[in-house]
């Protein structure tokens, strides 16, 4: 491949021009004649201020060239049918201009048509990208450059690209500064490979397990969420490109926990949606300013949110301080006139969202569907200039923001190369793997395991060499995958016999039907039961790989039942009465209602959706390499009844039936409490907390207090362990969480160390939203308590603020 590293970009972009159908240089030292006027005009001087530049070039646009930065182009594969300009494009809606283009040349995965020669070697897709923007800069009127959008919530969404866990997986590490550190490999390998905007982080609050999109969210805690959510845009921003929160707002509640066209009418009252859904959001924007926000396609209390102008600019703009521009969800402005109704037509709907606040809209048609529409209701009056000016000025000032008008190329495509999926980065994404890790059971410290202990290792259920969970839809792809079957034979395979047995499948033929009405096993089915079941009796160690594909959980994929699907109960169940050891390992993007695993199995290690070194970090956890420190970020329920139950909650609202719980209580009908909590997590060390200190006993109410605590390893092995702080207000004036965190630290530990750990409480994190739903310091006494898990509090003390 021909390397450019000799020659300046302005030389080799005046050399490109120069062969095109752009005759004159308009590439000068230091800027950029993008209207190609021949002088250096307001927007074209880096030395001028932002609203000044965006102001002489919106004066410069005409309608056509307006309209056109309010719409996404999805890139090759998707809606764009080239790889690279043509002819023809002189003839297309984008020969004015484009708002940004989507998914471009990365090589979806799952979609064949995506697949491009341009995506890999890095340095061609950079390549790539430089020619596509040198079209917009070259061949449109005023030059403006395209923002190049992509996915990237577990990593880039891109060909080879480093493969961070599911963000499930992510959260379950609470590990602040190793998702700031992913963020900026997501940052650096975007700005490498020509993207200007990373669609993460989702700061969706999962509350409903049935929910298909668990997987892809941090956790059910609003202040966890935003914490990483924080940390995950300011290193993905740290690198020079935007980040684009989603889904805003209230989208993980939809009714009854369904998925796909339901996905609408939340069950949210005020007050929980700004405490609970809205919470992330809000602190993300004031505390990180991304430059993106993603609109949902639910309504909420009767408004579709992307309609919206109470979501779009009271809330977004006005009271969080947003200063990006809003894309939408796909599909989102046509669910206004197709699905909510609220709009008569299409073109309706167009004028509903502009004039609600969103910028571009984004969905998997011709861009034309929404500029026309749009174009139509300008000339009519019934959108004003106005209006349209101001959607369009927010997306031009994120351009400038990215130095777009400053230097819109990669300057050293070659070097990409060595910018992406470097071995230091795929040993991050390994240590997010490693730490996700989260031990639920451990009877007798049977893990970790001895390798010399065993010489015959039988590795069955249907996980064991299934690895599509490891790569989705919206993160890398074409990594090399280890399955837990290959992980465990790499590890323990020198010294034992590893053998394996498949079991089952992961459904049966009737499934999820089967869920309701059972079947009788087939005579295949019994078959591989009996099998697995043979193999297990002459083994000395059994590890059941079990749980969910990408087939069960993920967009789309909401549940009504949470027991492992399919025969994989009845396998465990069959492999439990050999009598011989059976350590689950739980491949799972939601929590599952695993009671009678729990209640009978020694072992379960949940490795949830790990990346593509899945096996290799289960067989180091299972064979104690990797000492598992990670916690759960939702909790698990016994029983789908039971839901929606969550943490935080209300003072009774989780309650029990007995007299202790209930003055009136007197009732057995229910199964009550979690059979996980949130924050709950074993590790094959033991850990003392003691010592909290509070740095006074008494504030006003817009001080802030820190707290310390001392953690030991009281254990033989090295380890980590996370310090949870939760903050209870004693009385309000209004009801509150019974407790809400505020803060937590995973510290690691060799055996017998300690340290003090800090916390900081800000006036924010005591305050409550009052009657008048203003955000108030109320004076009264609360609650410090620090545990290992929601539920296991070691230590407690009291502050109070005063009036």
């Amino acid at each position: 491949m021909k390397t450019y590293k000799s020659l300046t970009w302005m030389a080799l972009l005046f050399l490109a021009s120069a062969a095109g159908a752009q005759t004159k240089n308009i590439y000068h030292k230091g800027w950029v004649d993008f209207n190609k006027n021949g002088k250096k005009d307001v927007f074209e001087d880096p030395s001028k201020t932002i609203d000044a530049r965006v102001r002489d070039l919106l004066s410069q646009m005409n309608l056509d060239e307006k309209t056109c930065q309010t719409a996404t182009l999805y890139g090759y594969g998707r809606v764009l049918k080239d790889e690279m300009p043509t002819p023809e494009w002189k003839t297309k809606i984008w020969k004015d201009g484009i708002a940004n283009i989507d998914e471009e040349l990365n090589s979806l995965p799952y979609n064949k048509k995506a697949v491009t020669q341009y995506s890999y070697p890095f340095s061609k897709h950079a390549n790539a990208i430089n020619t596509v923007q040198k079209w917009f800069v070259e061949e449109t009127r005023l030059g403006i450059p395209v923002d190049f959008s992509n996915e990237g919530i577990h990593g880039l969404c891109h060909d080879r690209a480093t493969p961070f866990p599911a963000p499930v997986n992510i959260g379950s590490t609470w590990n602040k500064d190793l998702v700031y550190r992913a963020g900026s490999i997501v940052g650096r390998e975007a700005k490498a490979l020509g993207y200007t905007n990373v669609y993460a982080p989702i700061l969706d609050v999962a509350r409903d397990q049935r929910w298909g999109r668990v997987v892809e969210c941090y956790a059910e805690d609003p202040y966890l969420i935003a914490e990483l959510g924080k940390r995950m845009t300011l290193g993905i921003q740290g690198q020079g490109v935007a980040a684009t929160l989603k889904h805003y707002a209230v989208y993980s509640v939809p009714k009854g926990g369904r998925d796909g066209q339901a996905r609408t009418d939340p069950h949210v009252a005020p007050r929980e949606m700004h405490e609970m859904f809205l919470y992330p959001f809000k602190r993300v924007i004031r505390e990180a300013k991304p430059m993106g926000v993603m609109s949902s396609y639910n309504d909420w209390n009767g408004e579709p949110v992307t309609g919206s102008y109470y979501f779009l600019t009271e809330l977004l703009r006005k009271q969080f301080g947003f200063e990006g521009y809003v894309v939408s969800d796909s599909e989102a402005v046509e669910f206004l006139s197709g699905k909510h109704h609220v709009a008569e037509n299409y073109k309706q709907a167009v004028k509903q969202t502009i004039e609600a606040g969103l910028n571009v809209r984004t969905h998997f048609t011709q861009p034309e569907n929404f500029i026309l529409p749009l174009r139509e209701l300008v000339k009519e009056g019934s959108v004003s200039m106005k209006t349209l000016d101001e959607r369009v000025a927010d997306v031009l000032r994120v351009k400038f923001r990215l130095g777009l008008f400053d230097d819109p190329y990669v300057k050293d495509p070659a070097a990409s190369d060595k910018k992406v999926h470097t071995p230091a980065d795929e040993e991050l994404a390994v240590r997010l793997n490693r730490e996700s890790m989260v031990l639920l059971k451990n009877d007798k410290s049977l893990l970790p395991l001895n390798v010399n202990n065993y010489k015959n290792i039988l590795v069955t259920g249907p996980l064991a060499t299934e690895v599509n969970y490891t790569t989705s839809r919206y993160g890398p792809s074409n990594n090399p995958i280890v399955s837990v079957l290959e992980g465990i034979k790499a590890f323990a395979g020198k010294t034992a016999k590893v053998s394996h047995s498949k079991g089952c499948e992961v459904i049966d033929a009737k499934w999820p039907e089967s869920e309701i009405i059972p079947t009788e096993l087939t005579s295949e089915e019994q078959s591989q039961i009996n099998q697995a079941v043979t193999e297990a009796k002459t083994s000395d160690i059994v590890i059941a790989v079990v749980g969910e594909t990408d087939e069960q959980v993920g967009e789309s994929k909401s549940r009504t039942g949470l027991n492992l699907p399919g025969r994989q109960l009845q396998l465990l169940q069959a492999l439990y009465a050999t009598g011989k050891p059976v350590v689950m390992v739980l491949i799972n993007g939601r929590p599952l209602t695993i009671n009678w695993e729990n209640r009978y199995l020694p072992a379960i290690l949940q490795a949830g959706f790990p990346g593509p070194s899945a096996g290799k970090v289960v067989a180091e956890t299972l064979f104690g390499e990797n000492n598992p420190g990670g916690k759960l970020t939702m909790t698990y329920p016994k029983s789908i009844g039971q839901i929606e139950l969550n943490f935080p909650f209300k003072p009774g609202s989780q309650a029990g039936q007995g007299k202790n719980d209930d003055p009136n209580g007197n009732g057995k009908t229910r199964v009550l409490g979690a059979l996980y909590p949130f924050g709950y997590g074993l590790s094959y060390t033991t850990f003392e907390l003691s010592d909290l200190q509070l740095s006074a006993a008494e504030i006003n109410n817009q001080a802030g207090i820190e707290a310390s605590v001392t953690v030991k390893n009281t254990g033989a092995r090295k380890g980590d362990e996370v310090v949870q702080l939760y903050l209870k207000d004693m009385v309000s004036s209004v009801t509150t969480y019974e407790s809400v965190l505020r803060g937590f630290e995973r510290v690691s530990l060799n055996p017998g160390e300690s340290k003090t750990i800090k916390f900081t409480l800000q006036p924010d994190d005591l305050a409550i939203l009052d009657k008048n739903m203003n955000w108030t310091v109320e004076p009264g006494k609360f609650q410090v308590m620090i545990g290992t898990s929601s539920e296991d509090i070691k230590l407690k003390k009291e502050f109070t603020v005063l009036k």
